[in-house]
């Protein structure tokens, strides 16, 4: 093999992927002890006229698909014309990771990201029973999640399937969403700390106020941090 700073990142990147799916699949991830989980339970709302949040089909099964680079993920691909086509990290570094909420559930967000006259993708989604993650983009490439071009560039947008105005934020998915981020953390060397690791809103000249109040960053924060430290590079 070709020793070379590039083909020693590609190894670095590899392992911690490796990592992090290892991390995944142990219960996913079991961060949080007993305790905890029933302190941070949150109540279910009911939003009228809509199908209940966490309707968004079975939990999909783990399985080896080479279209995703996190492997719990499976592959929903967004349209072409609704990101752009790059070579990160060789191309732009990436430096950050974007919390979103989709103010819808998975299903319309799915339609919406492979609907090439709406001009927006996530690299991940995930629902909000935590059980599914799928990714629509490839983090090579560029999804347009952050209004911002420039952070477009340098960061991996991780959407959440709820609404701003009810959320439902459960432990099961700020873990899943945890081990996500903590793994691409690790990949990418990007450092576990707020000034890294942002809400939509945080965006500089952002127009949207997701992931909204109700999201627990310092509960989020500590799970990141751990799951981190569980990845071995």
């Amino acid at each position: 093999m070709e020793d070379s700073p590039l083909s020693r990142r590609r190894l670095l990147w590899g392992a911690a992927g490796a990592a992090g799916t290892a991390l995944a699949a142990v219960g996913l991830p079991q961060l949080m002890r007993p305790e905890e989980k029933a302190k941070a339970a949150l109540p279910r709302p009911v939003r009228k006229a809509k199908a209940p949040v966490a309707a968004a089909g079975p939990p999909a099964p783990l399985r080896t698909d080479p279209s995703v680079d996190y492997a719990p993920a499976v592959w929903v691909e967004a349209s072409e014309s609704n990101y752009s086509p790059s070579d990160r990290p060789e191309a732009y570094p990436i430096e950050y990771v974007v919390i979103h909420l989709t103010t819808d559930i998975l299903p319309i967000m799915f339609a919406k990201f492979n609907d090439p006259a709406e001009r927006v993708s996530a690299h991940y989604m995930i629902s909000a029973t935590g059980r599914r993650i799928a990714q629509c983009v490839r983090e090579r490439d560029v999804a347009w999640h952050s209004g911002s071009v420039w952070y477009n560039y340098r960061s991996i947008g991780i959407e959440h399937e709820g609404w701003t105005d009810q959320p439902v934020y459960t432990d099961e998915m700020y873990e899943a969403s945890a081990v996500l981020t903590a793994t691409i953390c690790a990949k990418y060397d990007v450092p576990v700390d707020r000034d890294h690791i942002l809400g939509h809103v945080e965006v500089p000249l952002s127009t949207h106020d997701d992931p909204g109040t109700a999201w627990d960053w310092d509960k989020y924060m500590k799970l990141v941090e751990t799951a981190r430290r569980r990845i071995r590079t």
